[in-house]
């Protein structure tokens, strides 16, 4: 990246940096149980919600405890079952003509991700009818205030429930991008580890390695806080703790219980403080090929703090020692090195594959543009990359044949390299952007 782009990346991050206390985030409130759920909306006085979920979770009866509560209440329920893996711009606009076909007051988001982004979404075309989605792109482009949303969580990863984030997939070209503005954060959230029961354990595994990416990120990352390091630390923990047990017996409640505590931290953190990298690419490899965004997470994260070389070791290594992954007496450099390990170990052992299928060397280009679009200058990551540079992160992750293995290997090194030479160079940029902010 050139020193100009440098400069204006780290001023950017600088600024928002020192705005962090005077921006309007906020938690949601928790909910008891469905019938606080029910209980709510009757004091509200509204008649009729949206319910946006999917056929997975409607054919697995999982909305049926709330559809029950709310018509003991009687209260209304209009059914969006229509959301995709990732959510397009049809599915949000399907989602927002039921809502005012219907009559509608209220927005329950039921669900993973997805169905979280689209009811998010959904309420953003409600309050700003005249705004298209792809002008809502980045941040602060929504600003009205939504219908009422209420979060319930079917998995313990997105955090979702308690970020200002939505992201959406445009159908036709393919691209998928944020959405961002404290208008999109639920104003109540249900957290029931009951309806993450049945969920199969590579989406427990996955679903859950996304969440460790959120902590991550946003620990190591040049906006923490005191508040977001001591969220990221706690959902790490509990992560190592608990995913292994949910992902081995997808019954045990106390576990479930620690992970949808942990994804709603890692939420909280990094919805101040950022992600990287890791999820912009991931969200280019979403919208283009459509492959899970927790899974795209979970293995790019090990290769990406490799790539960010020394320039991640002091934090990741401080990190290490937190969580208790590596000792006091450990260097930063072998602290990190524990961590990685510890995340391909955990990778590994609940069969998370080291490489994602279908990532076509042609596409690298596009694929790499939509990630720096995307990142810079938002997200304060260790070492800034342009588009060029990014491109070596997408090979890291492709399955390896005989044409490409030796072109792998040099990626990986060439990335730790380029790391190395990016963040040597980068303290004159950051320098500049304190002086210039």
């Amino acid at each position: 990246m050139n020193i100009v782009k440098k400069v204006y990346c780290r001023t950017f991050q600088f600024v928002m940096r020192t705005a962090l206390p005077f921006l309007p985030y906020r938690e949601p409130k928790l909910l008891d149980g469905v019938n606080g759920v029910a209980e709510l909306l009757k004091q509200k006085k509204i008649a009729r919600v949206l319910l946006v979920t999917d056929k997975g979770i409607r054919s697995h009866h999982l909305t049926e405890p709330l559809e029950q509560a709310l018509a003991n209440a009687g209260i209304g329920v209009s059914i969006f079952d229509e959301t995709v893996a990732n959510p397009t711009v049809a599915n949000v606009e399907a989602a927002r003509q039921m809502y005012l076909d219907d009559g509608c007051g209220a927005i329950i988001a039921f669900g993973g991700g997805s169905s979280m982004d689209c009811a998010k979404a959904a309420g953003a075309r409600i309050a700003r009818p005249r705004k298209p989605l792809s002008r809502m792109e980045g941040l602060l482009q929504v600003l009205l205030p939504l219908p009422l949303l209420i979060a319930v969580p079917t998995t313990a990863g997105t955090g979702s429930e308690t970020t200002l984030a939505a992201v959406i997939t445009d159908g036709e070209t393919h691209h998928k991008y944020p959405i961002n503005d404290f208008a999109l954060i639920p104003s109540y959230a249900l957290l029931d580890p009951e309806v993450t029961v049945g969920l199969p354990p590579m989406l427990t595994a996955t679903t859950g390695m996304d969440a460790m990416t959120h902590a991550v990120e946003a620990y190591i990352g040049g906006s923490t806080t005191r508040g977001t390091r001591e969220a990221a630390v706690t959902a790490v923990r509990l992560i190592l703790e608990s995913l292994p047990v949910a992902w081995e017996n997808g019954g045990d409640l106390t576990a479930r219980a620690k992970m949808l505590r942990a994804a709603y931290l890692a939420g909280t953190a990094f919805t101040k403080s950022y992600v990287g990298y890791v999820h912009a690419v991931a969200h280019s490899l979403g919208g283009q090929y459509g492959i899970a965004h927790g899974l795209a997470n979970a293995v790019l994260l090990p290769e990406v703090l490799e790539a960010y070389g020394t320039a991640a070791h002091k934090r990741l290594g401080r990190l290490a020692v937190e969580v208790g992954v590596a000792g006091a007496s450990d260097t930063p450099a072998e602290a990190s090195a524990k961590f990685i390990a510890r995340i391909r170990e955990m990778n590994a052992r609940m069969e998370i594959p080291r490489t994602l299928e279908g990532i076509r060397e042609e596409d690298l280009p596009k694929l790499a543009r939509n990630a720096d679009h995307e990142a810079n200058p938002l997200y304060p990551v260790p070492v800034l990359m342009d588009a060029q540079e990014l491109q070596a992160l997408y090979r890291l992750v492709m399955p390896k044949t005989e044409e490409n293995t030796n072109d792998r290997t040099t990626d990986r090194a060439g990335a730790g390299k380029s790391a190395q030479i990016l963040f040597d160079g980068q303290n004159a940029a950051q320098s500049l952007s304190s002086k210039g902010a």
